[in-house]
């Protein structure tokens, strides 16, 4: 079979199986990301997820050694939730970011590849694939670039001209020598308006570099203290951010529900906050354990929401705060909710950090403790 013929005959597969858009590329050295990951690493601006040496990242022949082309996958995903509940003063929320509605997309990409990649070996017998979601080595955003799916935005994020920015993507490396597709023109021009909106200025100059350091979406899933200048950003966002998707004019009216598999459980995107403070594992498994946000467990989620509380000021989840900072057997969590306990500011919460510092024991958790019953003495007094 002619190569063109396999190339429109897998795009047309790709259509049947609920794959959004398809792009072929080469398997070449990507020389530009090579030289952005090093400035990267030279300015500390790796977030630590990242997986691979920059070589494996930007060398597809290191990871296939017979790497001839990549095909790159792209699958719309909602951006407005349907039946939203709302945040009341009873019942504070907080809200996982749109990347993290629906099943997992890690799944649901990994099987369209796989399935794309059996009609390939049943029509290429002698086919060689690896396939990747995210979590490769290969850098989704480069080769999607590559293979025409969409430009790289101002925002760090791959926008197309039919879904904006709110497409999932995937590669698929191949020794099938495809030709390939062209490159979409960049369009933001002198549009500045993710770079301005970004709560912490993680967007750095208007090249698409990314300081994962100062960037909420991955601060969200450490599990360590989070400086105060990052709790004072966080808001409710228990998972992510998409702040720099919310402005982007290429995104204006753009929201697609057809991949039922991605429409939100909204009890689970935007859950109540004061139960997420004392969820069991089994619980937390049970209800948020097949959605991308969980991937870190719960103990993230958990600090998020107590920062989400304090956002608030939510005085109805003061007794439940006192009962994490005095008995939670992870430091961070108690440390995070005596800062809490203070910004929500009650004489009750004051007395409460104030007995629970004479038998803490840990040094971070009494700094955070000392913290909080300043916050709240000068908010109740």
């Amino acid at each position: 079979m002619r190569t063109e013929e396999l190339q429109q005959e897998i795009r047309e597969y790709a259509m049947k199986i609920g794959i959004d858009k398809i792009g072929f590329a080469t398997a070449d050295v990507f020389t530009e990301l090579k030289e952005r990951l090093r400035r990267q690493q030279e300015l500390n601006y790796q977030s630590g997820f990242e997986k691979g040496t920059i070589e494996e990242r930007t060398e597809p022949v290191r990871l296939l050694p017979e790497a001839q082309s990549i095909i790159s996958i792209a699958l719309a995903y909602p951006s407005r939730m349907k039946n939203a509940p709302k945040s009341t003063k009873e019942e504070r929320r907080g809200l996982f970011a749109r990347a993290s509605w629906g099943i997992d997309y890690h799944e649901v990409l990994r099987d369209r590849l796989n399935k794309l990649a059996d009609f390939i070996h049943e029509k290429v017998p002698e086919a060689i694939t690896k396939i990747m979601v995210d979590t490769g080595e290969l850098s989704d955003r480069a080769v999607a670039e590559r293979a025409g799916i969409g430009f790289s935005g101002k925002n760090t994020s791959i926008i197309t001209p039919e879904f904006g920015s709110f497409v999932y993507l995937g590669e698929m490396i191949t020794n099938i020598p495809f030709i390939p597709d062209n490159p979409v023109e960049d369009s933001c021009g002198d549009c500045r308006k993710c770079l301005d909106a970004c709560p912490t200025g993680a967007l750095v100059g208007e090249g698409g570099q990314l300081n994962a350091n100062r960037c909420i979406a991955f601060l969200t899933q450490t599990k360590d203290y989070l400086e105060d200048e990052f709790r004072i950003k966080l808001g409710n966002r228990l998972y992510g951010c998409d702040t720099c998707q919310q402005v982007c004019p290429k995104n204006k009216g753009v929201d697609f529900h057809t991949h039922p598999e991605f429409e939100p459980d909204p009890e689970v995107s935007k859950p109540k906050l004061i139960p997420m403070l004392r969820i069991s594992n089994r619980e937390f498994k049970e209800k948020f354990g097949f959605i991308s946000g969980s991937w870190r467990g719960k103990k993230p989620l958990q600090r998020n929401a107590l920062i989400a509380l304090a956002h608030y000021k939510d005085k109805t989840a003061v007794t439940e705060i006192i009962e994490v900072m005095k008995n939670d057997p992870r430091p961070v969590i108690r440390g995070t909710a005596a800062w809490s306990l203070g910004k929500i500011g009650t004489e009750e919460a004051f007395l409460a950090i104030k007995e629970a510092i004479k038998v803490e024991k840990d040094d971070r958790v009494k700094y955070e403790m000392e913290k909080g019953l300043e916050f709240a003495e000068t908010a109740f007094k």
